[in-house]
């Protein structure tokens, strides 16, 4: 076996290293497969924003000629910059089950990393925002939420085997349609609408939504600021980002909680059409596409993302009022399941009041941190 830097300008290279987990994961029913467009855009120093301040270096794992492992080496340069560290992340990691081949692809990683000065590294990470920002190691039977890591139950062993020790946990919950919302969580919903000036917007059209956004984005930072893996995007990758989500997002599942007409809260619901991308196989053309929006037409599953309130307003009702948003979008558009998606354990409020409205946390991620 030899680890082979990946050559980013040989198309033969980043075919392999593409390529690698569609095979890895060919007799998963669970696992969706990534968009290919954007799975080799990644490997694009010329058209990917993360290239414009950042760089990567990827790694393959060859036997002979067979592909059985990869990764990528991160120095993210923004993140570094506004947390004042000195950090490397490690991505993309697949590979078979063995020690051997986990551990030389680390090996070469922290090699990487140790060359640039870097000390810590941590992930999986990918190249924007939370992309790919977790090891999945609960609940395998669960096709993952639209976006969501899938992998091996192995993995878990494979990271820890190379130094990693745990960074956090992020957890995430289905509910079903049997589910009620407890009539307290209603009334104090009702009064903090009457007595503290709060509201509920929603949208009726993707124009009217894009004209928020901005603000939404400045609201998302002040909300989210202080997790471990938040950093400022650039206006190129807030645009990549939006470009994903144009094809998924539903203007009536977004809900913003205003308190004299400035954003507090927040909750993007999206329509998971991971079954449209596993029958596209991750192709758009030529006919992918056409899955995917069929699937969005007729899923009856969402997934609930960066759902968050300021600071400052929480535990005060608007937490409330934004459960109760949530719950009526659910419940009038008529959806068999929600997905309450990757909440990081830290936010020791949201979990425990996910709680103790009975819903059941059943699928866990975790990211990982090991000194160099």
């Amino acid at each position: 076996m030899v680890i082979h830097q990946v050559d980013l300008d040989s198309r033969r290279d980043v075919e392999r290293f593409v390529q690698f987990p569609y095979r890895l994961y060919r007799d998963c029913p669970q696992w969706v497969p990534p968009l290919l467009s954007s799975a080799y855009l990644a490997l694009d120093r010329r058209r990917h924003p993360f290239y414009e301040h950042s760089v990567a270096a990827f790694f393959l794992a060859l036997h002979g000629d067979e592909v059985v492992g990869r990764i990528a080496a991160l120095e993210h340069r923004n993140f570094n910059r506004y947390h004042d560290s000195n950090v490397a992340f490690f991505g993309f990691f697949e590979a078979v089950d063995d020690s051997q081949v986990s551990a030389a692809l680390f090996d070469a990683a922290f090699t990487w990393a140790q060359r640039r000065g870097l000390r810590v590294m941590m992930g999986p990470h990918g190249l924007l925002g939370n992309e790919g920002n977790s090891v999945l190691v609960e609940g395998f039977e669960h096709r993952p939420a639209l976006g969501v890591p899938y992998n091996h139950p192995y993995y878990h062993r494979l990271v820890t085997e190379a130094g990693f020790e745990k960074e956090t946990d992020f957890l995430s919950a289905q509910v079903d349609p049997s589910y009620r919302l407890p009539e307290r969580v209603t009334e104090i919903a009702h009064r903090v609408r009457a007595r503290r000036g709060f509201e509920v917007k929603t949208f009726g059209s993707l124009t009217e939504l894009q004209g928020w956004i901005p603000r939404f984005l400045e609201t998302h930072r002040r909300a989210f600021s202080a997790n471990r893996t938040y950093y400022p995007p650039t206006d190129a990758e807030v645009a990549a980002i939006l470009n994903v989500l144009r094809w998924v997002i539903d203007p009536g599942l977004v809900k913003l909680i205003l308190r004299q007409g400035e954003i507090v809260g927040m909750v993007l619901g999206l329509r998971d059409v991971s079954a449209g991308l596993q029958r596209a196989g991750g192709r758009l053309w030529p006919f992918g596409w056409y899955h995917i929006l069929v699937e969005r037409r007729r899923t009856r599953w969402i997934n609930l993302n960066g759902f968050g309130l300021l600071p400052e307003h929480r535990g005060v009702g608007a937490d409330a009022l934004l459960l109760q948003a949530v719950y009526d979008t659910f419940r009038q558009g008529n959806f068999e399941r929600v997905y309450l998606v990757q909440v990081e354990e830290g936010n020791v409020a949201m979990v425990n009041e996910a709680s103790r409205l009975g819903i059941t946390w059943c699928v866990r991620h975790r990211s990982y941190r090991r000194s160099l």
